[in-house]
């Protein structure tokens, strides 16, 4: 779907948000600057969470708490799998919270099969082509 601005991408987040449940993991890929935290973002306050939503780019992984607990993992970083192991990043996929993963395409093996898949492409102020794949069977 063509969304025509930032507000739009954040409307579609939040309709997101309604069908995440404890255990699920979205996992989001597009360039740089294309709104994957932008989204995060949406989808973390329409889950009634205030936290303070920002990229963990240069730290791998932000811990948002509350119920259920939301993690938010940033892959542009890793450039291999056995970085993985060192970081403990696969910790952030507890079955009572929520992972969101930002660049899911640089490690995918990361990334449960169940995941839902958030593609958004376009940059800037102007419009993004956003595609939403759901899990066909329930990752919880």
């Amino acid at each position: 779907m063509i969304v025509p601005d930032l507000a739009e991408l954040e409307a579609v987040a939040a309709e997101l948000a309604r069908d995440l449940r404890p255990g699920d993991v979205v996992a989001l890929e597009g360039g740089l600057g294309a709104g994957k935290t932008t989204f995060v973002s949406a989808v973390v306050r329409a889950l009634g969470n205030d936290a303070d939503v920002s990229s963990p780019t240069f730290t791998f992984w932000h811990r948002y708490g509350g119920r259920p607990p939301l993690e938010h993992l940033d892959l542009y970083r890793i450039e291999d799998s056995g970085e993985l192991a060192e970081l403990g990043l696969e910790e952030a996929f507890a079955p009572d919270g929520i992972a969101f993963v930002e660049w899911a395409d640089r490690i995918p093996e990361l990334v449960p099969a169940g995941a839902f898949r958030v593609r958004i492409d376009g940059s800037g102020a102007g419009p993004r082509d956003v595609r939403i794949v759901r899990p066909t069977a329930p990752s919880r």
